[in-house]
């Protein structure tokens, strides 16, 4: 195919190939030549424009297929517009001749066709350039017109439509003659041609001003002409040309009605008038209309309708929203005129009524719901409110005149009912819409919204009570406020007028829909509501035989409200179920033979009254068993059983019944037995198992002897297939935009769709669609959808003989009736067996023997060739369903033959589209089937029947049937592909455009085919880049193609390729085809287009976005998107389409796509992003709303310029998106939270504004989210005070988020200050609002997070400023405090529990920070104690904020505490498993009640933790000392005091004692800790584990507690087992550091606990002998630890678990290995390095808390470690810092080793020994580490040395050997070259000749002294360089001082006389000391310093010295003498500047 890449045909090439291969070849060509021509320089075209012509000439002559002629025509144009145009007048007249040719064959006929197509073209492209030529051409054309076929009337259409839109106005002359050939097309029996009529005249319109001036009247009559017998295609053509041909007849200047009255402009009436003409009668113009009239049978056809609705919606949309606006009242009264009666022939039964109720409803919903914003919709709203008062004060008028003569008629009162049922229905959706957002509508008191809906529940007309209720469901839903209100007026109402039937049913229905709300408001209902209104429903059923008029409705009324009452679910359901059991006892009689008195004894108002009430009951049941199945347990189950048996036999007497009582009780025993089926359907069938037969019975009369004579298959049967076969029967099975008003034209003539009067049942039930009503079917036809559901459960359970039976009575029934009603009883069997035939398979059951195998096939096979196509799809699924429940191979392959057989004879279209169906479909329940040949004989047979073009449905269906195989044959369909794929691409290059079936089937296959390769697509050798190539060019013929569908199936096409070879796919191209087609009409297109971008985005967002935006920048004339990219980008065109859009399915794709947009390109483009989601935020923001919301208390200017900046930029020019909804809103709020979100990860420049500051000055494309700060405020502000609760939530979400991200960011500007500070007053204002007494609770909840996040933030510092926001938290408490008493009525109990609870949540954050920040003061203010002064300033800043925070919640803290000791009582209880229910309180906890415990739960699980730290913390606080003195009795408005421990009041003891209080408390937070840690979920947040050990850390803070745990070993060893499962399972730092400390202080408590017990022991002992003292801690006298019980072993275990993580070379089982040996030392991170610390320091702990024996079995294990993580972590670092782990190994050795234990009698000697070996180990270390590459680091070895040296008894270190061997390590360390090791050195030794005990030190002193002093000598030639080598003389100097000190008499003079010449060396005099360097400076100082104080120490040897050697003399007097001037200097610059002095005295003062 590369061969076709040229400019020229290559014909050689092309030549040699077979016909297939050409027609491809040429395809592949001009595809080539199409994108090369616009893009090949002028020049080269001139020179090769010739030969190209000839080539594409050439090729009309060779019947090229439609694809091929179109791209020929397109070429040609492009040639001729971009080359020369002489010869293009040869074309023109070589296309004229070919269409004059008298050739009429078929073959001819593609050439024909051709030449037509490219004059289209050639014009389209040229337009005026051509001159007058085209008069010549339209004649010609027209002229052929005349004897074409369908596909040449459809092609010359099309080319007119191409010539008119290329000439524009200079075809004047024709348009009178183009006009009479379209309007004759318009009416062609050939679909495609009308569609191709109607675009014709649509491009026609545009210039021809007669069409909507003159001929306006011939052209509307012509449209409804064009409606009759027309499909869907039709419909929208056809509405599109005649909606815009009156938009434009209204809007244009010069339109005229008629010559006549040419200064008459046409009116907005006239216009409707012509279209509700339409409407009404179906044709336009007196004649037809009088005569129909006259006969009396002017009934409009569906079609006509149903065209004219779709014209309604188009007219209105081409004049846009705004002309909406202005004209709603008059728009609104016309198509409300359409269903008032005042046409009564329109309407003149109930299906047409409801047929044109639906049309009505869809205008409005499409004009109303589509084109306005949220502000025009509340107007739109008021308008249809007066409508309906208008109505309502017509009926009052005509119910309340009594004077019979001047009653109006009944039939006024009926004639309003439509009219009021469209307009409640449209009010409905409009404000489930609108959602929040229609809260003003509702509280404005003028329009009456409200009660407008309830006054209208007492209309005479049942349907207008049922809307209204439906209404009122939708305001309750919208509204969730409402739901209470609106329920207590209802029942109100209905308890008021008890004795007026229509209130009864009105109000009864409207419960019943408000109780079907309540599931969709998550904020629920008052609990007792449910007791209310079971009452209620007693009551009704109870008094309904009390009066004979009221008893139907009493009874229905009772009924529907118990079963509406189940959609509560069973937490209210199981406090009223015995009560409804006994309702359903008693309704049925109790047995037979009172069933037979009862049949004797009723008449026909009785029985009416019966069946209603069982029905009812029934209804009930199965609401209980589908909303309750949690309260199915078998006892209620058993109890339900009884009435069973009793409502089947009244099933079976039901027809005797009516036979006595004649029509009447029709009906109410059709409702009976519908409802019987359906609560029968949802029951396990083993309940009703002996009423099997006579139900079968009932159920076969039902199917095979229908009452109605409707056809019901596009109801039954659209289940029963499988929805990929649905695409063969045509768009009206598919999802459209239209759908709603399509379904009518499926339903037969007989039934116009659903409508609720039909069962007022389901007006409680859960929608498949949020807000359309739902449409049960009449009960004729529902019983049958029942019966065939039930049939199926039963016939899987009956005995396989008795199947038989039934199966053989279907089939004879099917025989023995004739015509259309055989039809339909064959309808309903095939119907009833699939079913059984899918539950069958669904339980894995079998069929049944041969002949019941054979009575189903028989039965199938009647089907499968019937001539209903939607039976024959069913028939071929269940043909499937057969053979996968027999499931035995020859049985299949039996069922194959028999097609075969089949397909092979017949001729007839029928039979073989059914059979080749089948085919497919056996693969789709098989997988593939085993063998190859089974397969070849299926392909070879579908392969003939796809080329059959005499039909094109065979086509179809065997290509549909082919799609299958290739996609479930897997593996086994490789043989096949290429040549399917030859055979598709074919079939797609010649089969007519207008068989639009038979190419959606082509798409299908295509799919199937490039899903079969999947991947392989991307290798490179020749086969497969052949099949790549081909599956492309499907691809294009089909993007190609005028049908949407098939344009659908190219882009999932397309899409497949791109993701198994994304290389290959052109994404450019692929872009700008979906932006085109994201505003198709056509739905399933925009679904296609939007998925495909969610797929490519995920890949290659920012080239995606990139490819849209430049295709619109170079956009060609022929591309123009309704949607703006250029300006707000593909992104904002999506957020647009998504406002727009009313699909679910779509507006979830079009997030998930700007989400996967979002996250890979939000950070590149922040600006973009921010200021799309501002853009949308600030569109609708409603300004003035905000600001009265700011103005109000007492903040000033602040608050007012606040508002007024957020006015600012409410400039309406300026927003690309004008109103959006609220949902668009809300998801933009969402959009900005994944904004920071994405930041937070991309680094910290992000929320650094000094260092993006930096960055954007370097390089300006950078961009930073903390420049868009006050933007990030502002979007957040405007949601947050929003009209809709939704993005409220949202809004204060972002606020959160805002604050917690930004809360530490300095303002560079003003240091020490927060960058959020300036924005304090936005904050204010934003949380205000949301406290208001009115606000729902989960908006509140919300705030208080975000006041707790705002104060514990620590931006603002200023109490005065704080105070605003924690005003809020404390009207919020006082709320709390006030308890259940005050709670409003209006929403769920569960919901305070929320608020509650969200405010105390808040209050412990604040407090939590408020403690922490006063404990960091005070470690600030130690540490500013010994730093002195400096911090002094931001010490007092730091003090004032945090003692501010602690006295703000201080005032509060009383009652805090309580409410918080409350709450974690009621969790504690709450958190009890399952058995110890019955121990819960019955009344409830402190914040629930006990109905609500299950919705309560959640709220507790998210606050407990923060609640249980600030709990600990005030607990330890007041170190629990205090009881409260009003502990026992509750000062509270309920008892919150935690002393109600579960206890009754009677058990309780008047008053606890304060030790008594205290342990509850301490058992109860740490029953909690331990009950979460022991197994924290998996999802349990971090936060909330880090809380509970900060709670446990606070707890063993103060004393009592830990007395407690001390005391108890079994509590404290179970916390550390947890402890360390917690460490085990959970890898963050964090949480490990947490439980450490928590560790520690238990470790500590231990030890308090042990030194008390010596300490008493001792003093009561104190007489006694101290041998005979008692060992107190573990391991008493034999030092053993028992593992579970001890807690010296818990914690060891504990800190080896720590430790073997962080350094696995510990454990010696890994030691041994070569990988842990040969292996360099790992560093720990940082994380770790505290880790290993904080164990280390635990474990020089733990022998504090042994017995003497028992610290002995210790020792070697803590040793081993403590000693281990040295030898690992003493490693040399650059910096030459200590690591930390080292400092703490040295510090835990230095503790451990001053252990008292060390010295105990006891234990003396094996210390001794031990600690000797330890010594020895380290001394190994260094050995050791010579044989190793790395570096020790001798320093931390030498301390540890040293620590055992100082810290050990003697007997310990001097040991020879040892002393000896530590005695070598610092003679070589002296040696170090390294001046840091030196000094270190240096100091060590300092310390160790220090030591008290001579012993010790002595022989260190021995040894090292002389060298230390020769090193010091060597100093006066080389003098120190640097500071280090200054500190290591220093140090020296210092040592050999000590030394001096220490020595005995003799022996000072000696080091004297060393010391002063090292000293002296060092001076220098005068002159020297001004150029010399620092070092020698400060070594002079420092040299002078020590003379001046050893001089008088020892002054006759100083004198002595001083004698002998004059030269040193004199060098120390110059010294003095220098030294003195130079301190004159300094003291006269002090006395310039006294402050510093100041500071420095304050400094020497510390000394």
């Amino acid at each position: 195919m590369e061969l076709a890449h040229s400019l020229l045909l290559n014909e050689e090439e092309y030549n040699q190939l077979d016909e297939h291969q050409k027609a491809e070849f040429i395809f592949e060509w001009l595809q080539y030549l199409e994108k090369l021509l616009p893009v090949t320089s002028r020049t080269d075209i001139k020179e090769n424009q010739k030969k190209l012509v000839e080539q594409l000439t050439s090729l009309l002559n060779n019947s090229p297929g439609p694809p091929t002629r179109r791209l020929v025509a397109k070429n040609l144009a492009v040639l001729y517009s971009t080359g020369d145009t002489f010869s293009v007048y040869q074309t023109i007249e070589k296309c004229n001749e070919l269409i004059r040719s008298k050739d009429d064959s078929p073959s001819y006929l593609p050439t024909k066709l051709a030449a037509v197509v490219c004059l289209g073209y050639l014009y389209k492209k040229l337009g005026r350039i051509l001159g007058n030529s085209f008069t010549d051409t339209v004649g010609n054309v027209l002229k052929a017109m005349k004897n074409a076929e369908s596909q040449g009337r459809y092609e010359i259409m099309l080319s007119l439509q191409n010539m008119l839109k290329g000439l524009g106005a200079a075809a004047v002359s024709c348009h009178r003659d183009i006009y009479k050939a379209a309007r004759s097309c318009l009416t062609d029996r050939s679909m495609a041609v009308r569609c191709a009529a109607a675009k014709c005249l649509l491009e026609l319109q545009n210039e021809a001003v007669f069409m909507w001036s003159t001929d306006l009247d011939s052209i509307v009559t012509l449209c409804f002409k064009s409606f009759e017998g027309s499909n869907y295609d039709v419909h929208l053509a056809v509405s599109k040309l005649l909606g815009t041909v009156l938009a434009r007849a209204l809007t244009s200047k010069q339109a005229t009605v008629s010559t006549k009255h040419n200064s008459r402009r046409i009116s907005l009436e006239e216009v409707m008038e012509l279209l509700g003409t339409g409407f009404l009668r179906g044709s336009y113009g007196f004649l037809r209309a009088s005569g129909d009239m006259l006969k009396g049978t002017s009934s409009v056809s569906r079609d006509v309708r149903v065209g004219v609705t779709q014209a309604y919606v188009v007219f209105v949309s081409t004049l846009g929203g705004q002309w909406l606006e202005r004209n709603f009242s008059a728009f609104l009264s016309h198509i409300l005129d359409l269903v008032s009666q005042s046409h009564p022939k329109a309407i003149q039964n109930q299906m047409e009524a409801i047929g044109c109720r639906c049309c009505v409803s869809f205008i409005l919903r499409a004009t109303v719901g589509g084109l306005l914003g949220e502000k025009a919709q509340i107007a739109a709203a008021k308008e249809i409110c007066q409508a309906i008062w208008k109505l309502k004060k017509v009926v009052d008028a005509s119910v309340s005149d009594s004077n019979l003569e001047t009653r109006i008629s009944t039939t006024d009162v009926t004639r309003s009912q439509h009219v009021l049922v469209c307009a409640l229905q449209e009010l409905g959706s409009l404000i489930h819409g609108l959602g929040t957002t229609a809260a003003p509508l509702l509280q404005d008191s003028s329009t009456g919204v409200l009660d407008a809906v309830i006054s209208v529940i007492l209309h005479p007309s049942i349907p207008v009570r049922l809307t209204a209720a439906w209404c009122l469901r939708c305001i309750a839903i919208a509204l969730p406020s409402y739901v209470s209100l609106l329920l207590n007026r209802c029942i109100e109402r209905l308890n008021a007028l008890k004795s007026s039937p229509e209130a009864i049913t009105g109000f009864s229905f409207a419960i019943a829909a408000l109780l079907g709300a309540v599931k969709h408001c998550p904020l629920g209902i008052p609990h007792g509501r449910g007791k209310v209104i079971m009452t209620l429903a007693e009551d009704l059923l109870c008094s309904a035989s009390q009066n004979s008029r009221l008893s139907v409705q009493r009874t229905q009324a009772g009924w529907l409200l118990i079963a509406a009452l189940m959609t509560l679910g069973p937490a209210v359901v199981q406090y009223h179920l015995p009560r409804i059991l006994l309702l359903w006892k008693c309704v049925f009689p109790s047995s037979p033979k009172d069933l037979e008195t009862e049949k004797t004894r009723g008449d026909s108002f009785t029985w009416q009254v019966t069946l209603e009430g069982r029905a009812g009951a029934l209804c009930a049941i199965k609401s209980f068993v589908s909303h309750c199945a949690g309260l199915l347990t078998d006892e209620v189950l058993q109890r339900l059983l009884p009435p069973l048996p009793s409502a089947v036999d009244l099933l079976t007497q039901l027809s005797s019944i009516s036979k006595s009582y004649g029509n009447s009780l029709k009906t109410s025993s059709t409702v009976y037995r519908h409802k019987l089926y359906e609560l029968l359907a949802v029951l396990p069938p083993k309940m009703y198992e002996g009423s099997f037969h006579a139900v079968l019975k009932e159920l076969v009369v039902d199917l095979t002897i229908p009452d109605s004579q409707i056809d019901a298959s596009t109801f039954l049967l659209p289940p029963l297939c499988h929805e990929d076969d649905l695409l063969l029967l045509g768009p009206l099975l598919q999802e459209t935009d239209h759908q709603f008003i399509e379904e009518q034209l499926l339903l037969g003539n007989n039934v116009a769709g659903g409508s609720l009067e039909y069962d007022p049942y389901s007006i409680y039930e859960k929608l498949a669609k949020r807000d359309s009503v739902p449409k049960p079917l009449p009960p004729t036809l529902s019983v049958i959808g029942a019966a065939t559901g039930l049939f199926g459960v039963i016939f899987c359970h009956i005995a396989e003989t008795h199947r038989l039976q039934v199966l053989e009575q279907l089939l004879n029934s099917i025989k023995q009736t004739k015509g259309s009603r055989q039809q339909l009883v064959q309808l309903n069997v095939v119907s009833a067996f699939s079913t059984s035939l899918k539950h069958l398979a669904n339980c894995k059951g079998s069929l049944g023997p041969e002949e019941v195998r054979r009575s189903a096939l028989a039965l199938v096979l009647s089907a499968l060739e019937s001539n209903n196509p939607l039976l024959r799809c069913a028939a071929a699924e269940s043909w499937a369903r057969l053979a996968q429940v027999v499931s035995d191979s020859a049985f299949t392959a039996g069922l194959a033959q028999v097609s075969f057989d089949k397909l092979k004879s017949a001729r007839d279209v029928v039979s073989r589209t059914g059979h080749s169906l089948a085919l497919g479909c056996l693969y789709r329940y098989l997988g593939g089937i085993g063998s190859t040949q089974h397969l070849n004989a299926c392909v070879g047979i579908l392969y003939t029947l796809s080329q059959d073009s005499t039909s094109p449905d065979v086509q179809a269906w065997a290509l549909h049937s082919l799609s299958l195989i290739v996609d479930l044959a897997g593996p086994l369909y490789y043989v096949h592909v290429e040549p399917t794929l030859s055979l598709v691409l074919m079939l797609l290059l010649t089969v007519p455009p207008t068989y639009t079936e038979v190419h959606q089937s082509l798409g299908r296959c295509l799919n199937a085919l490039i899903t079969t390769l999947g991947p392989e697509l991307q290798g490179s050798s020749a086969t497969v880049s052949a099949l790549r190539t081909s599956c492309l060019l499907g691809c294009a013929v089909m993007q190609d193609n005028p049908d949407c569908l098939v344009q659908a199936q190219a882009i999932s096409c397309l899409q497949q390729l791109h993701m198994f070879a994304p290389r290959h796919v052109n994404l450019s191209s692929l872009v700008s085809c979906l932006c085109v087609n994201l505003c198709s009409s056509y739905l399933l297109l925009r679904r296609a287009a939007v998925a495909c971008l969610r797929q490519l985005v995920q890949r290659e967002a920012a080239e995606v976005s990139e490819y849209a935006v430049a295709l619109v920048k170079e956009s060609r004339e022929d591309f123009t998107p309704d949607i703006n990219i250029r300006e707000i980008g593909l992104e904002g065109a999506l957020l647009g389409l998504l406002d727009k859009e009313l699909d679910q399915r779509l507006c979830q794709d079009i997030k998930e796509t700007l989400s996967h947009m979002l996250t890979s390109m939000a950070v590149e483009k922040l600006s973009f992003w921010l200021k799309l989601c501002k853009d949308v935020l600030a569109a609708s923001a409603d300004f003035n709303t905000v600001a009265s919301i700011d103005t109000t208390q007492e903040e000033e200017t602040a608050k007012v310029d606040d508002a007024s900046i957020l006015t600012s930029e409410s400039d309406e020019r300026f927003h690309p998106f004008s109103n959006p909804r609220w949902s668009t809103r809300v998801f933009a709020a969402e959009c900005v939270c994944k904004i920071i979100n994405q930041c937070e990860n991309a680094g910290s420049a992000h929320f650094d504004m000094t260092l993006a500051q930096e960055r954007k000055q370097r390089d300006s494309r950078d961009d930073f989210l903390v420049l868009h700060l006050a933007d990030l405020i502002r979007m957040a502000f405007m949601a947050a005070t929003d009209h809709s609760d939704q993005l409220r939530l949202s809004g204060l979400q972002t606020l959160q988020i805002v604050v917690r991200k930004f809360a530490t960011v300095p303002e560079p500007e003003f240091p020490g200050h927060l960058i959020l500070e300036q924005y304090q007053a936005n904050v204010g204002a934003a949380l205000r609002p949301a406290f208001a007494p009115e606000t729902p609770p989960d908006v509140t909840a919300k705030a208080c997070q975000v006041c707790s996040a705002w104060i514990a933030s620590g931006v603002v510092s200023d109490l005065n400023d704080l105070r605003r926001v924690h005003q809020l938290l404390v009207s919020s408490l006082v709320k709390v405090q006030a308890g259940k008493e005050t709670q409003s009525q209006q929403y769920n109990e569960s919901t305070s529990t929320m608020e509650t609870l969200a405010v105390l949540k808040a209050w412990a954050e604040v407090y939590i920070v408020a403690i922490e920040k006063q404990k960091n003061r005070s470690d600030l203010h130690n540490y500013s104690l010994k730093t002195a002064n400096s911090a002094e300033e931001s010490y007092r800043d730091v003090t004032s904020s945090a003692s501010g925070l602690v006295d703000l919640v201080q005032a509060d803290l009383g009652t805090l505490s309580k409410l918080w000791l409350a709450a974690l009582q009621d969790f504690a209880l709450l958190n009890l498993p399952s058995e110890y229910a019955s121990q819960l309180p019955a009344e409830g906890g402190a914040f629930y009640t006990a109905e609500t415990i299950e919705s309560a739960r959640p709220h507790y699980y998210s606050s407990w933790a923060l609640i249980l730290y600030a709990t600990a913390l005030w607990l330890t606080s007041t170190g629990f000392i205090v009881a409260d003195p009003d502990e026992g009795v509750a000062n509270l408005s309920r008892p919150v005091t935690p002393t109600t421990m579960c206890q009754d009041s009677s058990t309780r003891p008047s008053v606890k004692s304060p030790e008594d209080v205290n342990t509850d408390r301490f058992h109860l937070i740490l029953g909690i800790s331990v009950e979460f840690l022991c197994s924290p979920r998996s999802d349990a947040a971090m936060e909330n584990i880090i809380a509970c050990l900060h709670a446990l850390q606070a707890l063993f803070d103060v004393p009592w507690p830990r007395s407690k745990i001390g005391g108890d070993q079994e509590l404290a060893v179970e916390l550390l087992n947890v402890l360390h499962r917690l460490i085990l399972t959970r890898e963050s730092p964090d949480i490990q550091l947490a439980a450490l400390e928590v560790v520690r202080l238990i470790l500590f408590a231990a030890q308090e606990h042990v030194k008390e017990k010596r300490r008493s022991a001792e003093v009561d002992d104190g007489a006694a002998e101290k041998e005979t003292l008692p060992e107190f801690g573990e391991g008493k006298d034999t030092g053993g630890l028992v593992p579970g019980k001890s807690l010296v072993f818990a914690t060891l275990e504990l800190c080896v678990c720590i430790l073997v993580r962080q350094l696995p070379q510990l454990n010696p089982k890994l030691t041994c290995s070569p990988a842990v040996q040969s292996g360099k030392h790992l560093l720990l991170s940082e994380d770790g390095s505290r880790l290993v610390s904080a164990a280390l320091l635990i474990l020089s702990d733990v022998p504090a808390i042994c017995s003497p024996e028992g610290s002995v079995s210790v020792l070697p294990t803590i040793l081993y470690l403590i000693i281990g993580v040295l030898k690992e972590t003493a490693v040399k670092e650059q910096d030459g810092q200590l690591p930390l782990p080292v400092a703490a190994s040295l510090q835990a050795l230095k503790g451990l080793l001053s252990s008292p234990m060390a010295r105990a009698e006891k234990s003396r000697t094996a210390w001794t020994d031990l600690l000797r070996s330890a010594l020895v180990t380290v001394l190994d270390c260094w050995d050791q580490a010579d044989g190793l590459l790395r570096e020790l680091d001798e320093v931390s070895l030498l301390t540890a040395i040293t620590v055992f040296v100082l810290s050990t008894s003697p007997e310990v270190t001097t040991i020879e050997c040892l002393q000896k061997r530590c005695i070598d390590k610092f003679k070589v360390t002296l040696e170090s070259k390294d001046p840091v090791v030196q000094y270190k050195c240096y100091q060590l030794l300092h310390s160790i000749f220090q030591h008290p005990n001579k012993t010790v030190s002595y022989p260190y002193i021995h040894s090292l002294a002389s060298s230390i002093v020769g090193k010091l000598q060597e100093t006066e030639k080389s003098k120190p360089e640097n500071a280090a080598e200054l500190q290591v003389v220093q140090e020296g100097i210092k040592v050999v001082t000590a030394l001096t000190a220490a020595a005995e008499e003799e022996h000072r003079a000696h080091l004297v006389t060393c010391l002063l010449p090292i000293l002296i060396s060092f001076l220098l005099d005068e002159n020297a000391l001004g150029s010399a360097t620092n070092t020698a400076k400060n070594l002079h100082e420092f040299a002078l310093q020590n003379l001046m104080q050893i001089g008088p120490q020892y002054s006759s040897v100083f004198k002595k010295l001083m004698a002998s050697s004059p030269t040193m003399k004199a060098r120390l007097e110059s010294a003095v003498k220098g030294n003195q001037e130079s301190i004159k200097v300094k003291t006269a610059k002090l006395a310039k500047n006294p402050g510093k002095s100041s500071s420095i005295q304050l400094k020497t003062n510390f000394l």
